[in-house]
């Protein structure tokens, strides 16, 4: 199946060059002003936005030259885009460390995590770790972005744009391959880790 999705994604275009990009984009934006700002404490910004549950991801990119590992992050922000062209995005702050590794690769893989990868999730949240110490992953087949084993599902991805938005950057990938586990039980099954209110759960049918 993934092997059919990846050539009707180069039938369309979807062909991936690895170039890098601006890491940090600067905004040609004026400034907010002070009677502009809304009162809203960030606090009950993060408590009222908790309410909203999402998948979990981790967003993995190759190792640039010169660098000894790949690279990766944990990811609640994703979603898809548009579909012709096949696009995804995630959103990152502006102060990941992780973000200019990706963005000097120029590519990345979306892995989305299953229902048991909880502690998966935890290990690539941890900043200034070896990240990918006893994790099992294979290249994804056109980016060569790491494609961890286990997840129900992956998108390999190059770099379309980048945009800023307050603290984070929006970042839009260009589908050039995708794959999904069969649903059913068990590691690499399609259940799904959720987020909410700051724990993992599970969907239950």
């Amino acid at each position: 199946m993934a092997a059919t999705v990846v050539r009707y994604l180069r039938s369309v275009g979807a062909g991936t060059v690895a170039e890098p990009v601006e890491a940090l984009p600067r905004p040609d934006l004026r400034p907010v002003g002070d009677d502009e700002r809304l009162p809203v404490d960030p606090v009950e910004f993060r408590r009222v936005l908790g309410s909203f549950a999402s998948g979990v991801t981790v967003v993995t990119a190759p190792a640039a030259d010169g660098e000894p590992r790949p690279a990766g992050f944990a990811c609640q922000s994703f979603a898809s885009l548009s579909l012709d062209p096949p696009l995804v995005t995630f959103m990152v702050a502006r102060t990941s460390t992780t973000w200019p590794r990706i963005a000097r690769a120029g590519v990345f893989c979306v892995n989305i995590l299953g229902a048991d990868q909880g502690e998966l999730c935890r290990g690539f949240a941890v900043s200034g770790a070896d990240k990918f110490a006893g994790v099992a992953y294979r290249p994804s087949p056109v980016t060569g972005s790491p494609r961890l084993d286990g997840v129900p599902a992956w998108i390999d991805c190059s770099i379309h744009a980048v945009h800023t938005g307050g603290d984070h950057l929006i970042v839009v990938g260009r589908v050039a391959a995708l794959g999904a586990a069969d649903e059913g039980e068990g590691p690499g099954s399609g259940e799904p880790l959720l987020f909410h209110r700051g724990r993992f759960g599970r969907f239950v049918r």
